[in-house]
């Protein structure tokens, strides 16, 4: 309870968090910044929920930009590896399309924790069954999730009104 309390008592908001809620509600005020806001409060007391929530973050924010821009998908069922895939390629985030290796490492990177996150939903977040040997994640994992999920949607959205602008 220590950091609500601290919280409660400051009202200090993180700087990445932040810059987050700034992005996604001007981005897309009721959708998108709600599910924010959820996965934010359920880091500490709902570890399973927020993990679930961070994916979907990002699902929606790929499906946001794909449409503002006409492309093309299977909206009904499409992987969120698949999702990024097509969200990348339309913003010029993926690493085969650049020459310089630090980006081709620091794109690969947003790619790979991508694909972590929806992996991670699948096997530590609420979306599926459990069994009684599954191993609950921990605040600190949602926490992480949900920071990525976050960092990953704000450097989306940038630069997707980088390029209509």
């Amino acid at each position: 309870l220590n950091p609500l309390l601290e919280y409660l008592e400051t009202k200090q908001t993180l700087p990445a968090e932040k810059s987050i809620n700034e992005v996604l509600s001007r981005f897309d005020a009721e959708d998108i910044n709600y599910t924010w806001q959820k996965a934010l409060e359920r880091k500490t007391h709902d570890p399973e929920g927020a993990i679930t929530i961070s994916r979907s973050i990002l699902e929606s924010v790929c499906k946001h930009i794909l449409l503002e821009q006409s492309i093309e998908f299977n909206e009904n069922n499409i992987e969120l590896s698949e999702l990024y895939k097509l969200t990348a390629k339309e913003l010029n985030l993926s690493p085969d399309r650049h020459s310089e290796q630090i980006f081709k490492q620091i794109l690969g990177g947003c790619s790979g924790i991508v694909n972590g996150l929806g992996a991670l939903r699948n096997k530590h977040g609420d979306a599926h069954g459990s069994s009684p040997s599954k191993v609950k994640p921990k605040p600190r994992h949602a926490e992480l999730a949900v920071n990525l999920a976050g960092t990953m949607a704000l450097f989306l959205i940038s630069t997707y009104e980088a390029k209509n602008t």
